[in-house]
């Protein structure tokens, strides 16, 4: 059996934290890497069509329509929010961050996957201000 769980050096501090330090995984069958998702639609054209990529300047808005296009990854695989074990965040603004997390707390409730946050200068689509990337496990058949 498959089991998830933070690995918090200091417990009494978790509630304080937007991730975990580490998340442990024992008895899974498999990872699988979630490639990094924007507010664009996550089937596009390439090279990029402009009309594609009409994004809300709204954080929050961008971060749903990007986590959307992750549950439907996870959906395919028959995963959920709390088979992520990791969760890279890509920021054009870091002033953005408590929009952002916001909106991951409404999605992943009490669950905490290690996690990183990276602010950079673009993403890969004009005017995304948000990429996620993620990698969950699979339980063992």
């Amino acid at each position: 059996m498959m089991a998830i769980q933070p690995v918090h050096p200091r417990p009494e501090e978790a509630a304080n934290m937007p991730y975990a330090p580490a998340v442990e995984v024992t008895g899974f069958g498999g990872l699988l890497f979630i490639a990094g998702a924007t507010a664009s639609p996550l089937y596009h054209q390439h090279p990029h069509v402009a009309e594609e990529h009409v994004l809300p300047h709204d954080m929050r808005e961008q971060t749903r329509l990007a986590l959307a296009n992750i549950k439907l990854v996870l959906d395919a695989k028959g995963l959920t929010w709390r088979n992520v074990v990791k969760l890279t965040k890509y920021v054009t603004d870091m002033r953005d961050m408590d929009d952002m997390y916001a909106v991951l707390n409404e999605h992943f409730g009490d669950w905490r996957p290690a996690g990183t946050l990276v602010a950079i200068n673009n993403l890969s689509a004009p005017g995304a201000r948000v990429e996620l990337d993620m990698i969950a496990a699979i339980p063992a058949a």
